[in-house]
């Protein structure tokens, strides 16, 4: 449904987005990740034809967006970033209003109007004016003129921004049933909506895809992936990092907390080591040594770790590696 090949665009001397290329097939949800100024909402703006590229291809349902945009953008659905509406209009005007553009008349404009008005939960705001609503109604309005004409393809730009957590949720849950028929791209800060919602994310950096894959592969790419953290309650700390280091698969060993009675360390496993097969070596040492363990678990990786060792600045990560 979406095609991007060597895309990029160009502001002047800077290069916002560089060389970039990925698909989004229907019933995918593509999680867009980076920190500020990266190229993510540049690289969406492109996708939804609101700018041009300055070089490479775009396709939307097959439809070159920048050689046939009109087919291309009847397909879309997009919310901007900071939820852009027309204040002076009341909520029902606005929907109204979008469903017009959209090409929806009668009673198929009535139907889509209230079926946006029911999924968002508008009920209790459509005679209110777009500018006494909440920031969270507000962009709850944003994101039902997106779906009003039950769009093929989603682009969200930070979705979730200004909802509280009840929101969220709703919109998360909202944005993954859609995700089962649409192909969607929404770009977010909070990483763990990217394990609640998507089956895919990208991690852009400086213009450049820096990271492509499941929420699960993208935690495997963690240092913690496949560590095992332990509470030994009654053990010296010199004995147990000794006993644990001549295991074959233990590579590092980090202690977390330290008092007289109980340590908390977690151990790191070789490269190649089979996935529960440290923790299993563990349980065993402990076992045979008669330790008492109060807590033994084994990481799974995390995604904000990842995300942060890929798009750290290379000043910060040389310092955090002294």
């Amino acid at each position: 449904m979406i095609r991007v090949e060597n895309l990029s665009k160009s502001f002047g001397p800077k290069l916002a987005v560089n060389n970039i290329s990925f698909q989004v097939e229907r019933g995918e949800v593509l999680g867009f990740l980076g920190p500020n100024g990266a190229g993510k909402s540049t690289t969406m703006r492109m996708v939804t034809g609101f700018i041009p590229p300055s070089g490479g291809k775009l396709s939307v349902g097959g439809f070159d967006i920048v050689e046939k945009p009109i087919e291309a953008k009847r397909l879309i659905g997009y919310l901007p970033e900071n939820a852009p509406s027309y204040a002076d209009m009341t909520v029902s005007g606005f929907l109204h209003f979008t469903a017009e553009i959209r090409g929806l008349r009668g009673d198929a404009k009535k139907r889509a109007v209230n079926r946006v008005v029911e999924m968002c939960f508008l009920e209790n705001v459509l005679h209110q004016s777009v500018e006494t609503l909440s920031k969270g109604y507000r962009h709850r309005t944003c994101f039902a003129q997106s779906i009003i004409h039950d769009p093929d393809v989603l682009i969200l730009d930070e979705p979730t921004d200004g909802l509280d957590p009840n929101q969220k949720h709703e919109v998360r849950t909202l944005i993954r049933r859609m995700g089962e028929k649409k192909a969607i791209i929404f770009s977010t800060h909070i990483l763990e909506e990217v394990e609640a919602v998507c089956s895919r994310a990208i991690i852009i950096d400086r213009g450049q895809i820096v990271a492509n894959g499941t929420p699960q592969e993208l935690k495997q790419r963690s240092d913690l992936a496949g560590a095992v953290s332990l509470r030994v309650n009654g053990v010296p700390t010199d004995v147990i990092k000794q006993k644990i280091s001549v295991l074959p698969l233990s590579k590092k060993i980090t202690i977390l907390k330290e008092s007289p009675q109980k340590v908390s360390l977690r151990v790191f496993p070789k490269p190649g080591s089979a996935d529960g097969e440290l923790a299993r070596n563990l349980a065993e040492l402990s076992m045979k040594e008669n330790w008492h363990i109060e807590e033994l678990h084994t990481e799974e990786g995390r995604i904000d770790e990842v995300f942060r060792s890929i798009t750290m600045p290379d000043t910060v990560r040389k310092e955090e590696s002294k």
